[in-house]
């Protein structure tokens, strides 16, 4: 049995507790982790963010409690309220392979090969390379499920490209994917990238897995994301060779002649290939070997035109090539493209082209309809329409989204017919059926909040059946309302900017995505600082970012944006606003051990509020303010370890909520006495407040907060001797 007070078991104390600070229940752990190693050292110790701090602070416990009894027996009371054991995965599982493939023997065997080579200490990588039509991702998750024998642990999969918002992910995001997938909640999963890679590597470093990072763009983006676990292999699929990559190539050109055929042959059988035999060779030569153009010919081998080579597009009037060599017209995507697109109805060519204007991630109908100007019903068949022509995809939530390339066909289709004037207005809407939702739903999500924006005159007070159902649509649409805040950016929209990132608080508050939304809150309050500096928006955005920011324990970079959120607020004038900027920048230090700089922030902040007569403007706000204040002082002075005054400050807060019925906060202050009271070894007082606020939070489904109580009510049976 591991010794409770060995460094090992006091790392994964502290391991545990440092991934589970998204959740409320993990921010008290993680507050009392302080606290406690703040009394061992005898001084303040900035709250680790790395690996190898986080070791260093498991040192000054491990010869703390080895030097004294009492300090032993309250850690490994604390240690017992923190869930530590091991992630228990399933088995993770590619996506489904596709039903016609042919040839890739060579590339096969070249997998094959990397997958068998003896542990050496390399790492095992290979990286499938070849253009955007030539099935490289195919032949990733082909082979892998080919080879599944050799991962009983499971395959893992991440579109590198497409699964993140602007652009797609970065490391970080995607470790978060990775983990998820391997078995951890989102309460499990460490704020900072550098803790994620470490948990990341540990879970994986004893099992056989294979790993496909999928539409890779760079060495840098999936550096973090390589392990010298001797049975994982890692299979990159990218576009072109990574120099700074070592990794086993395997190119991925276009299909021979005879294996072109043998697809068609498959897909659409033999009588109709006898049929088309006259028109084969030059399907075959338009294809250029490339599966996906093969398979959006298959179809038409029957018809008469479409197969012969198509015209040249005509001259692009008012939007210059972009030098891509995917948009060359020898290019297999392209020429594919070009003949779906020119076998489409009217209205279907429209759709397609005003649809492609900006990369949305993943679009509905209710989008389509509002971009191209018709209803919802007539957008959905359409959709359907792009989607049997392969001119779309089907994405896993029932949604849409397009081939990059296909899309480039898409935008350029778009400004040779429609004009830069028409696509102006296209993308406008687009952005303005974004804003609208957002806003609806950012309202519905939070009612009573004065950070988010008002919703649009007109707008159905009953759009959600309730506040979760709002928060969802938000989480839903969020990779779209980040592009639509860098479309708002670049089309010289500020006043959007800074209402669509105003609307995005309710994600932020009640759902996290902090690093999904940190590229839209960057634009946000650089928009902000270069068209209204010193407003309340500008003090409004900066704390938002501040907040992400802290999340994520990007730390130095959150202090100056709550700085910044003061300085605005102060010159606006807006003194709730100045009071919450200040509440932020206090709960930035508690999230840093730094308690008596959090306690000086919060009796700032309540001070500013004192400032509010009883018919200025946040009046309303101020006893609410003010109750959030009195626990947040308490949970200050928990850490600095002046007891009594904690408990008066909590109970303050307690009798507040009790009185405005407000069962959430009512169980949060309940929480924050009852680790008083434990810290002070009073049990028997300890436990009813447990017990109350277990029953308060079991009728608000907070599950995370329940067990964090449930293991704090063990604690109520007093100290064990080990």
């Amino acid at each position: 049995m591991l010794d409770p007070i060995s460094m090992t078991a006091i790392t994964a104390v502290l391991g545990a507790v440092g991934s589970g600070v998204a959740s409320e229940a993990g921010k008290w752990a993680w507050e009392t982790a302080g606290g406690l190693v703040r009394r061992m050292a005898g001084r303040e110790v900035v709250a680790p963010t790395r690996p190898e701090d986080r070791d260093a602070v498991a040192r000054i416990i491990h010869d703390s409690v080895h030097s004294d009894p009492e300090l032993a027996r309250t850690w490994q009371s604390f240690a017992r309220s923190v869930q530590t054991a091991g992630v228990t995965i399933g088995r993770p599982r590619l996506p489904a392979s596709v039903r016609f493939f042919t040839d890739r023997d060579a590339s096969m065997k070249l997998l094959d090969r990397e997958a068998g080579r003896k542990p050496d200490g390399r790492p095992r990588v290979a990286l499938l390379y070849g253009g955007d039509s030539m099935g490289t991702s195919a032949l990733a998750i082909h082979w892998g499920w080919r080879a599944e024998s050799l991962f009983p642990d499971g395959q893992l999969y991440v579109d590198l490209g497409r699964g993140g918002a602007a652009g797609g992910h970065t490391a970080g995001s995607a470790l978060r994917e990775l983990l998820r997938q391997l078995g951890l909640d989102d309460g499990q999963i460490p704020p900072s990238e550098a803790e994620r890679i470490d948990v990341f590597r540990r879970i994986v470093a004893d099992r056989k897995l294979l790993l496909v990072l999928d539409h890779a763009r760079s060495a840098a983006q999936i550096a973090p994301l390589l392990t010298s676990a001797p049975s994982v292999l890692t299979l990159v699929v990218a576009r072109r060779p990574f120099p700074g990559l070592d990794a086993f190539p395997v190119p991925v050109g276009p299909l021979g002649d005879r294996d072109a055929a043998r697809l068609l042959t498959k897909i659409v059988g033999k009588e109709v290939m006898r049929s088309a035999r006259a028109t084969l060779p030059a399907v075959l030569e338009r294809c250029g070997g490339s599966p996906y153009a093969l398979r959006a010919a298959a179809p038409r081998l029957l018809g008469p035109g479409p197969l012969a080579p198509a015209a040249p597009p005509s001259p692009l009037p008012h939007h210059e090539p972009t030098g891509d060599p995917t948009m060359r017209d020898s290019d297999p995507m392209r020429t594919a493209a070009e003949d779906a697109y020119r076998l489409l109805r009217p209205d279907a060519a429209r759709l397609y082209r005003l649809m492609g204007l900006r990369p949305w991630p993943a679009f509905d109908a209710e989008a389509a309809a509002q971009v191209a100007g018709i209803d919802v019903d007539a957008a959905e068949e359409l959709l359907g329409v792009l989607a049997d022509a392969l001119l779309l995809e089907h994405t896993d939530n029932g949604r849409y989204r397009y081939r990059p390339s296909v899309r480039a066909h898409a935008e350029e289709a778009a400004y040779r017919q429609e004009g830069i004037g028409g696509c102006s207005a296209a993308t406008t809407r687009a952005v303005d059926h974004y804003l609208r939702l957002s806003v609806t739903a950012a309202r519905a999500a939070l009612p009573e909040s004065w950070r988010v924006p008002d919703a649009p005159a007109g707008s159905p007070a009953d759009a959600y059946a309730g506040q979760g159902e709002a928060v969802a649509r938000l989480a839903v649409e969020l990779p779209n309302l980040v592009e639509a805040v860098c479309t708002a950016e670049e089309f010289g929209k500020p006043d959007t900017v800074l209402t669509l990132c105003r609307a995005l608080w309710p994600l932020q508050l009640k759902a996290g995505h902090h690093e999904a939304l940190l590229p839209a809150l960057r634009i946000g309050t650089a928009v902000a600082d270069d068209q209204v500096p010193g407003s309340r928006d500008a003090g409004a955005l900066h704390a938002q970012l501040a907040h992400s920011l802290g999340e994520l324990q990007i730390w130095d970079e959150a202090g100056a944006q709550a700085a910044a959120a003061a300085r605005d607020e102060r010159e606006a004038g807006h003194t709730r606003g100045l009071a919450s900027a200040i509440e932020f920048l206090g709960l930035l230090r508690l999230r840093q051990w730094r308690f008596q700089d959090a306690y000086d922030c919060f009796e700032e902040a309540a001070a500013v509020l004192g400032g509010i007569g009883p018919d200025d403007e946040g009046a309303a706000d101020v006893p609410r303010a003010q109750a959030l204040l009195e626990r947040h002082r308490g949970r200050a002075l928990r850490g600095l370890g002046r007891l009594d005054e904690a408990q008066a400050h909590v109970e303050r807060a307690l009798a507040a909520f009790r009185a405005r019925g407000e069962a959430y906060n009512t169980a949060r202050a309940l929480t924050d006495l009852s680790e008083i009271l434990l810290a002070r070894e009073e049990f028997g007082a300890a436990l009813p407040l447990i017990d109350e606020a277990i029953r308060i939070l079991s009728e608000e489904s907070a599950d995370q907060h329940v067990e964090h109580l449930r293991r704090l009510r063990e604690r109520c049976s007093g100290p064990r001797q080990e």
